[in-house]
């Protein structure tokens, strides 16, 4: 049970529900729009959370190798840097994951495309090589793009829009203009949940060398850009509602609106970063709220 535990820690538990934010919204325009398959949403529902696990371990032996997880990060202790997992166990299950990717990779390829669909699931296969190799350089290897500040523009793409568009084509097999603004939002939103986390260890990060877009911004600035990812993305999800309104229930997603605007309100309070902390968890479901509720709204 103790070893189950700290794998299961090392898995970053908390992080999951907001990997599959885009795979919820995806699933429910496809409802809408009659394409909608129970098993493809399953096997995409594993195999994203699968690549999530994978970041997350990547993550875990990329910062514990080169010592940016230590006393002075103020976040949770990793397992590396707990010592809980050796660094030679951590780089086994990472490609042990690695295959758990591929094959549920192709899995999902086969159940949403068969042979119909030939050059999608090409395409496909060669996009989940690319998700995979970035779940892992995020802080492994000395080019590690974590480390240049490059992390939010993939979050943003493989948060936003390739969990929402790409899950939809699972389902369409073709992208409709439907699931744009909401593969924006939602990869916005994602992305400000990892400048939270940045701007909570800027202190450590500088330390560590780790130049993050929160390290390059600074404290202030980057709270300014917080603002912006958070309420550009209310802005566009309101804007979805009202181009595609119907009924009052297309907008219960609003109700989202109440901690994000929470939120922002405890974030330009915050002088101790360790404040941020607890934020983290709470934008992260809000965040998953509002592709439910957008989602379910969009069927009512």
């Amino acid at each position: 049970m103790k070893n189950l535990t700290k794998w299961l820690s090392a898995m970053r538990l908390r992080t999951l529900p907001l990997s599959i934010s885009g795979i919820i919204v995806a699933a429910c325009l496809a409802k809408y729009n009659g394409v909608f398959d129970s098993v493809i949403l399953v096997f995409a529902i594993l195999t994203t959370l699968s690549y999530q696990i994978l970041s997350n371990l990547a993550n875990d032996y990329g910062d514990g190798v080169k010592g940016t997880d230590n006393d002075q990060r103020i976040g949770p202790v990793r397992a590396l840097q707990s010592g809980a997992i050796t660094h030679q166990d951590m780089y086994k299950a990472i490609r042990l994951n690695v295959i758990i990717c591929v094959v549920l990779t192709l899995i999902l390829l086969y159940v949403s495309f068969k042979a119909e669909y030939l050059w999608l699931a090409l395409l496909f296969f060669v996009l989940a090589g690319i998700s995979i190799y970035a779940a892992i350089k995020y802080t492994v290897g000395n080019n590690a793009y974590g480390y240049k500040g490059k992390g939010d523009i993939f979050v943003f793409v493989f948060f936003g829009l390739v969990s929402v568009l790409g899950c939809y084509v699972l389902f369409a097999k073709q992208i409709d203009f439907i699931v744009v603004l909401p593969a924006v939002a939602i990869g916005l939103l994602s992305t400000a949940v990892l400048n939270l986390n940045n701007m909570r260890d800027i202190v450590s990060d500088v330390t560590a060398n780790k130049i993050t877009l929160a390290v390059k911004l600074g404290a202030e600035k980057a709270k300014k850009y917080h603002y912006f990812l958070i309420i550009t993305a209310i802005v566009l999800s309101v804007l979805f509602g009202v181009i595609y309104y119907k009924s009052p229930l297309n907008l219960i997603y609003f109700v989202a609106y109440i901690p994000l605007g929470l939120h922002l309100k405890k974030v330009r309070s915050v002088t101790n970063p360790k404040d941020f902390d607890p934020e983290l968890k709470k934008l992260a479901l809000t965040t998953v709220l509002l592709s439910l509720l957008l989602g379910i709204g969009h069927l009512l």
